[in-house]
This record gives C-alpha cells, structure tokens and sequence, in this order.
C-alpha cells in the first residue's frame, strides 16, 4: 500500500504498512473523511512523522487523541494552529516548562518548532470526528502507533519517551527501558496536572540525559 509519509518512516514501517489490519483502517479513514467532518486536514495525518525524521528523534511525547474542535487538530500530539488558544492540558504543559527552565509562555500553540529539532508529537489515535472525542480509537490505529513505538524502540538508541498520563504509560511495555530513558508523570489536564505532573521537570531531565548521550538539548 502506497502511503504518504516521511520516506525514512516508509522504510522502516514497510510491514506495518502491508498488514490486513492498515488496510482496513485506511478503508474506515477514507470513507469517514468522504462522509464526516474529520481532524486533523488529510494532509497533515501524518504532520509529526513529516517534521521528524525517523533517524532525528530524540524525544517521543505520546498522546492519544487528536483535538476535536474547529481549526485545533494539525497532526502533531499537544499541539495547535497559531492563532488558537491554548488548551488546557498545553497550557500547563507551558506552565511547567516556565517554572522548570524559567521560559516564559510562547506567542501561541504551535510545537512544530519542537517536531523539526527531533520532539516526536505523536497521538496513539491519529484522527478523529469533530467534537467527538475518541470517535476513531479502536479502528486500528492503535496497531500502528504501537508499532512505531516499537519500531522506534528496537532500531534506535537514547531516546527519552515521555509518558504522560495512564494511557501513556500502558505504552511502557513497548518500550526497552535498558537502552533508552523513560520518564513517567501524571497526564497535564487540570484534572490530574496538580497530582505530580507540574513539578516533574521532565524537560529539564531529558536536556540533561540527551546532553550525557553526546546529543544537542530541545530549545524548549
């Protein structure tokens, strides 16, 4: 199956790509965006592979969903258009960022700045109908988002997985902890944030552990 995406992702996804189950779910995809309004724009599904290349991650910030509101969603996990106000959950992310680098909050929501120094933005559901939350989870997006956690996993080396939330940290299992740096914190919604994600300084920790690997730190 032919598919647009970053060609160093092609490489190394090629089985997940060729398997019954991506099949089908590019079937579901195409014929929801044929009926229903869909998010993220078709172009930008695959928006976080295209801005970092499989061979440029050091980071992989995981999060599940795609935003479901008008002129959010634009393909990379957290993130949102300029001109859109910060979600909740972005904004304490900032929030955290300014009390552990002492970064003031940028000018707006997009972290595609991050995606094209190596941040890996990536949703484990990579669409979803608009103002339906969780509307495309369990149609096998599931399959390939966890085989690029793995696939990231197996073939590269020092990679910092941010795992955020519950969800996030089911994820844990795919990961081999030996060789890369896993770092675990409470999802940054204003449900749980207070719980232990403000104040767990996961940027400053993953600067400090690309920078014992030889690596250049994320301009957060």
């Amino acid at each position: 199956m032919n598919v647009k995406i970053e060609p160093s992702w092609k490489n190394v996804l090629t089985q997940a790509f060729q398997q019954d189950s991506f099949s089908k779910l590019v079937s579901f995809v195409k014929d929801e965006y044929s009926k229903e309004k869909i998010f993220p724009e078709g172009k930008n599904i695959f928006n976080a592979f295209k801005h970092c290349p499989f061979d440029k991650v050091k980071i992989v910030i995981l999060g599940q969903d795609p935003y479901h509101g008008p002129g959010q969603a634009h393909g990379l996990s957290f993130s949102v258009k300029p001109g859109i106000p910060f979600p909740p959950s972005l904004l304490n992310i900032f929030k955290e960022i300014k009390s552990d680098l002492g970064k003031d909050l940028p000018p707006n929501g997009d972290l595609t700045r991050w995606a094209d120094q190596g941040v890996f933005l990536l949703n484990a559901t990579l669409t979803v109908r608009a103002h339906q939350a969780g509307s495309h989870q369990k149609k096998g997006w599931e399959e390939f988002t966890d085989e690029v956690i793995k696939t990231i996993s197996k073939e590269r080396n020092n990679v910092v997985f941010m795992l955020w939330g519950a969800f996030a940290q089911k994820k844990a299992e795919l990961i081999d902890a030996s060789k890369h740096h896993v770092l675990k914190a409470p999802h940054p919604s204003p449900l749980s944030a207070h719980r232990g994600f403000l104040g767990c300084r996961h940027f400053s920790k993953s600067n400090e552990y690309l920078i014992s690997k030889g690596l250049s730190p994320i301009e957060w």
